[in-house]
Parts: structure tokens; C-alpha cells; sequence
């Protein structure tokens, strides 16, 4: 814990994130995205500030956004205060105010074959208007199980929220996701024998929620998944003395900075309409700024190295319209790697740059892989991060005489 060392410093930090960024390079793709994009901007921060890899949990462990993210903001992603699941920070991304008696699920809406088969665990990644209709035919249809409340909500695209809402429910439920096609989705297993009830009433909203979507060519069926509850989680202006904000459009993101107290702020989906978010709020008393970029983990997810090449060359394009604002501390990094090569998430170290006039300058030239692996600060924990920040942004006192 820092608190006895946080001191005040009329400084702002900007921690730029883009979702996925690493890669790895194979015969396939013998550059990363990073390496094949055109980066000016980022190459000439990369140069005159320090660069290295971080690890968002530890060699071989590959995290899931929600945790990667709790690593950024400085918490042990595993702590067991911090294990949190996907539909806590879904549901509460988009909004809705959880009880701590809740159980919050994130769904993904799929598509099956005549024998149940899954074909498409993201129903084609179906436009966001799709996925609030469809979630509205489920809300209308599906309102309580064995006396449990059913709240059914739209989160952005294929994905969706499920709120239970009653006495005696427990999250504790194995996810139904197989997390491959090709195969039956999985049953709702209790973990204890206090989540029995639950595991039946997610069982028959699976069951119902087939019926009610068998005429949807590609959204016929659910999967449920990140099972959760209402966490207790040390405020990040408590931790930090920072006062954040947050921009991000997708729900998770801004569910996980909400689930820390940060300020969450409405923003468009577009690179520049986030920096532009930022830039309305620069001078309104926040001393830090997370910014969350989405496309380059979906198009890594995809295979598609050019998409995810597209996403990094247009932040490096818009990125005078941060460095213009003379942040103190600018940092850009990812939560984790999702490399083209793998279309998943992975184990490997991200690419991080960190820049201010006190962080002094390494051997890197430009902003990839390669050159991070030049770095100064080598592989070091995420969770590490925030510490770098405050003693970038001159929020640290000395340790001890």
C-alpha cells in the first residue's frame, strides 16, 4: 500500500489503453500488428521516454480483460477481492446498479445447429442494434424463475446482461461456455451446494431463452458466462489520492474503472471521439485520464492483422490531440496480448511506453515489440503501473530517511 507515501502535485497522468495489443510473430505473421503499423507519434514518445513489457498477471497466465484491468489500475488481479467476474462488470458498465444479493451473468448470444451444436459463440458478431432487440424479446419474455426477479439487458453487440434478483442465490456456478464451436454448450454446475437453486433457474432461462429465440437465424442461442456477484473494492482515489476518470465505450471497461469509483464518462466509439471526450474534460479537476480503445483486441481476436494495423495507425494519427495537452504523465500500453497468430488472448508480455520529463531515456527507437524488448524497464508486473505513474507525475514522497 502507498497511502503513506501519496503527496499532493498539481499533475495529470493519461493512461492510454489499446485492448490487445501485443502479438507474437510466426511463419504466418512474421511481424506483430505494432511492428507492421506506420507509428510516427508513438515512435517519437517511445524514443525520448523509457519502454518495456508488462506482465497483467504472471508468465504463462492468461488473463481475462476484467483482471488485466484491475492489474493496470494497481490491484492484485489475484486477490481474491479482486476476482471478479464478467457479468458484475458488464451489467455494471452499462449502468445498472447491482445489489450485493444479485447474481450478474454476461451472456454471449450464439448460434446452433439442429442438434445443439455451437457453430458461432458470438451469433456472427451481430450489429449492436440486433443485440438490443433481440435482448428486448428476452426481457419481455422472461420475467421470473421460481421466484427469482429475471432482468435481461443489452451490452454492445452479441453480448448481453442477465440480472437475478431474490433470496438465496449464489454466484458460484460454472460458466456454460465451451469457449470453442463444434461442441454442446456446457451445463450451469454448482461449484457448492448452496448454488444448486441458481444452477436450476440459469439451467431453465437457458431453456426458455431457446425458445423464445429459435426463430433468429443467428442469435438462436445464449451462453452464460463471468457468473458473479457485487464486489467490495478499495476506491482507486483512496488508494491513489487520484481523482480518475474514465473513457471508455464498451460496457466491461467502463465497468471495471466504475467498480474502482472512477468518474465514467460518456463518450463515441470512434478514436477521435474519445480524445475529443478527453479534451472536454481536461481542465474539469481530474488529475487522471484512462482512455480505452476496443478494435485492435476484436480485430486480433479475428486473425486480422490488417484491421488491427488500421486501429493502431489511426490512434498514432489522432495522438497530437493528447501529447498537445502537455500531459505530465503519458502512458500507452495494453491490458494484454491478443496476437493475430493465436486469435485469443495470451500469455505474452505487452508493449509499454511510459513519458515525462523525470522517466528519463532508454535504447528503444520506436514503439513494438522488438524495441520494448530494448527497453529499460525490461518485463515487469502490471500492477506496477500506477507506481510508475505517481513518481512520473511527482505523487510519491521518499521512502524511509
Amino acid at each position: 500500500m502507498l497511502g503513506h507515501l501519496l503527496r499532493h502535485a498539481d499533475t495529470k497522468i493519461v493512461l492510454l489503453i489499446l485492448d490487445g495489443l501485443g502479438g507474437i510473430r510466426n511463419d504466418e505473421f512474421p511481424e506483430t500488428a505494432l511492428e507492421a503499423a506506420k507509428t510516427p507519434h508513438l515512435d517519437e514518445l517511445a524514443a525520448n521516454g523509457l519502454c518495456g513489457r508488462s506482465l497483467p498477471i504472471s508468465l504463462g497466465i492468461t488473463p481475462g480483460s476484467g483482471p488485466a484491468h484491475f492489474a493496470l489500475f494497481g490491484y492484485d488481479p489475484l486477490a481474491p477481492e479482486n476476482d471478479i467476474g464478467r457479468g458484475a462488470l458488464e451489467v455494471t458498465g452499462v449502468g445498472f446498479e447491482l445489489l450485493e444479493s444479485d447474481v450478474a451473468i454476461r451472456g454471449n448470444f450464439a448460434t446452433m445447429d439442429g442438434d445443439g451444436v455451437l457453430t458461432d459463440r458470438r451469433a456472427g458478431r451481430i450489429p449492436h442494434e440486433e443485440g438490443v432487440r433481440i435482448s428486448g424479446k428476452l426481457d419481455d419474455a422472461i420475467h421470473e424463475i421460481d421466484g427469482i426477479e429475471v432482468i435481461v439487458m443489452p451490452v454492445r453487440e452479441y453480448r448481453f446482461g442477465v440480472v437475478l434478483r431474490g433470496k438465496g442465490l449464489s454466484p458460484e456456478v460454472e460458466e456454460t461456455d465451451p469457449q470453442l464451436t463444434g461442441v454442446k454448450p456446457l451445463p450451469p454446475v454448482p461449484r457448492v451446494p448452496e448454488a444448486q437453486r441458481t444452477a436450476r433457474i440459469i439451467e431453465e432461462f437457458i431453456s426458455r431463452a431457446n425458445e423464445v429465440l429459435a426463430d433468429e437465424q443467428k442469435a438462436n442461442t445464449v451462453l452464460m458466462r463471468g457468473i458473479s456477484s457485487k464486489p467490495l473494492i478499495q476506491p482507486f482515489s483512496e488508494r491513489f489520492g487520484l481523482k480518475a476518470a474514465a473513457i471508455a465505450s464498451y460496457p466491461l471497461y467502463r465497468g471495471v474503472a466504475g467498480l474502482c469509483g472512477m468518474k465514467l464518462v460518456e463518450t463515441g466509439f470512434s478514436v477521435k471521439e474519445e480524445f475529443d471526450t478527453l479534451r472536454s474534460i481536461y481542465n474539469e479537476g481530474f488529475d487522471f485520464f484512462f482512455i480505452h480503445i476496443k478494435k485492435t483486441d476484436s480485430y486480433g481476436e479475428d486473425g486480422n492483422i490488417e484491421g488491427k494495423i488500421k486501429v493502431i495507425e489511426e490512434v498514432d494519427a489522432n495522438l497530437p490531440m493528447i501529447t498537445e495537452l502537455r500531459p505530465d504523465v503519458l502512458m500507452v500500453t495494453g491490458d494484454h496480448s491478443t496476437p493475430c497468430a493465436l486469435k485469443s488472448h495470451s500469455w505474452h508480455p505487452v508493449p509499454f511506453l511510459i513519458h515525462s520529463t523525470s522517466c528519463g531515456k532508454d535504447d528503444s527507437t520506436a514503439f513494438n515489440e522488438r524495441e520494448c524488448d530494448r527497453g529499460g524497464l525490461g518485463v515487469f508486473d502490471a500492477t506496477s503501473i500506477m507506481e510508475l505513474a505517481l513518481a512520473n507525475a511527482g505523487k510519491l514522497k521518499k521512502h524511509g530517511a
